[in-house]
């Protein structure tokens, strides 16, 4: 089920003993296929304390020019929790107004919430202004807690297409693993998106993991237990794991505060996911048919997501692009639902011919000074050399698939697809305009010049993780001795990468957080945001490192 050359199982092994002990701890009952699980109301017992219906709070996305995406999940009954398939249909009132005391309605109708989606709903109120902040919220108007209102939720549209937008602000994040650390990175989004600061969240993927309880803790073990403890391979499983991940206060305040653009990665589905299997999945009675498991996954991504996107068996697809006036055009690509395996011939793809030509049409015709692509996994090539005489680095070094040929590292990167990379900077190398990838999947900071034949064409921006482990995390693991960020080993390696790769312009592989970039039409900047601690729920959060871009003339800062 699981393939020992993952880079994920060496954080697997150290967290086991210390995972074990805190389920133990939790109160958990009722086994599963030798698993144990938690009572879907022992489930809820740490959740953010919101009362019922409404426990999961709202989101916005995918915003356009006259309408952004609204959306809520109502619990209509304390056992109709997600994935149990429980309750009665709800219909709900929605609302959008100028003001957060609802004074200025401009917008209003009703939805229903039923099982069949998991009672989520999304609103598309269309016929809003360009460019505006708006408030919305929902009330319940039958059953049992008929009357229930949701809490207030804040969003922005986009500007008008044809609006001369001099600035645009956003956060980029990814990679947030419930088990592993807190997320107190979403809170500070939140409050800057509340002060308007960052006008729109893009998410990069990895939201949730698919791993059993234990298999991916942090330095100390499991923060906090997700649910359900067992690996999520069913549409029941993956709404509770949803579910669970949206119990937090913190995510709750950064989907209420902002829209959010979003695209998925892997563990969505399972590690390492392609277009016909998982490196974290096994056919069989366990974990059915990749199929099947690929599209429960999606359902439940859509479901629980505030995205316009359709399942892929209704002629619809994740990939999708928004326009902010001129300034920026947005495009969001999935990378894991059309790519080849990582080892075959130089004609493998990750994009699939279809999204390529849409990505490459994009980038040909849109009139937007920048064109921005939301990039799952890393395009900047990296390749090192293990370092003589040091165990521990080279450990490291190995957890993320090092070699000693100077190959690439992690072939699930682009680097396992350097035809189809190349074919899309050939692309980028010809339009007329400037091109920021931004992405992230590497647990790591980094800001990186993409070049063709040794050009450069574009930049990247990589956002660490929120919580998900890494460098300092694997040494932990591995030597058994608390290693603490930016410890030296850490910082070897960071050298040793930056010495074998020239286009590396920023690294820091020990950092949780996120990044803001702000764009203006020649320049772009990057803050890199820092957790002061992952594993104190009262973390705070510091600007960590600083880039400049500029088209032409490259990192100037």
């Amino acid at each position: 089920m699981k393939n020992t050359s993952s880079r994920r199982n060496v954080l697997r092994l150290g967290a086991a003993t210390a995972g074990g002990a805190a389920l133990a701890a939790s109160g958990i009952s009722l086994a599963h296929n030798g698993q144990q699980r938690l009572s879907p109301l022992e489930a809820y017992n740490q959740s953010t304390g919101a009362e019922l219906p409404f426990l999961h709070g709202v989101a916005s996305g995918d915003p356009l020019p006259t309408s952004v995406v609204l959306w809520t999940r109502v619990t209509p009954e304390r056992d109709a929790l997600p994935g149990s398939g429980l309750g009665e249909d709800i219909e709900l009132e929605w609302e959008v107004s100028q003001d957060p005391e609802f004074r200025s309605l401009v917008s209003t109708g009703t939805v229903t919430a039923s099982a069949r989606e998991d009672h989520t709903v999304h609103v598309d109120p269309f016929g809003l202004e360009p460019g505006e902040v708006y408030f919305y919220r929902f009330r319940t108007l039958n059953g049992a807690l008929a009357g229930a209102v949701s809490p207030v939720g804040r969003t922005k549209t986009a500007p008008a297409f044809d609006a001369d937008v001099r600035a645009l602000s956003f956060a980029i994040a990814s990679c947030a693993n419930y088990e592993s650390g807190y997320f107190c990175a979403y809170l500070d989004m939140a409050q800057r998106a509340q002060a308007g600061d960052i006008d729109l969240v893009v998410f990069l993927g990895d939201y949730i993991y698919e791993y059993a309880s234990g298999e991916y803790a942090g330095k100390s073990g499991i923060a906090r237990p997700h649910h359900p403890s067992w690996e999520i391979v069913t549409l029941e499983d993956y709404r509770i794991r949803y579910g669970r991940y949206r119990t937090d206060s913190h995510l709750q305040a950064a989907h209420a505060a902002a829209p959010w653009v979003v695209t998925w990665d892997d563990h969505e589905s399972a590690n390492d996911s392609w277009r016909a299997g998982a490196e974290n999945h096994t056919d069989g009675e366990v974990e059915g048919t990749w199929p099947k498991r690929y599209s429960q996954a999606l359902q439940a991504y859509l479901e629980w997501m505030p995205v316009r996107a359709a399942q892929v068996s209704e002629q619809g697809h994740l990939y999708r692009s928004f326009r902010f006036g001129q300034l920026m055009e947005l495009t969001m690509m999935d990378l894991r639902s059309y790519r080849d395996a990582h080892l075959g011939g130089s004609e493998r793809t990750m994009m699939g011919s279809e999204q390529f030509q849409w990505v490459s049409n994009i980038l040909a015709t849109t009139p937007a000074r920048w064109a921005v692509l939301g990039n799952s996994v890393m395009i900047g090539p990296m390749r090192i050399l293990t370092l003589p005489g040091n165990e521990d680095a080279n450990a490291a070094i190995t957890a993320i698939r090092a070699s000693t040929t100077g190959n690439p590292i992690n072939l699930d990167q682009w680097d396992g697809f350097d035809a189809d990379r190349r074919r899309l900077l050939e692309q980028v190398a010809a339009r007329d305009g400037n091109t920021l990838f931004v992405t992230g999947d590497i647990h790591s900071e980094w800001a990186n010049s993409i070049r063709l034949d040794g050009k450069e064409v574009a930049a990247e921006v990589v956002t660490t993780s929120i919580s998900a482990p890494n460098i300092d995390e694997i040494l932990t693991s591995y030597t058994g001795i608390y290693h603490p960020e930016d410890n030296s080993t850490s910082l070897l390696v960071e050298d040793a990468i930056r010495g074998a790769n020239p286009t590396v312009k920023h690294l820091d592989y020990d950092a949780h957080g996120y990044a803001v970039v702000e764009m203006e039409p020649d320049v772009v900047n990057f803050s890199y945001l820092r957790v002061s601690n992952v594993e104190d729920p009262q973390a705070t959060v510091y600007v960590g490192a600083e880039k400049t871009w500029v088209p032409g003339r490259g990192f100037t800062q």
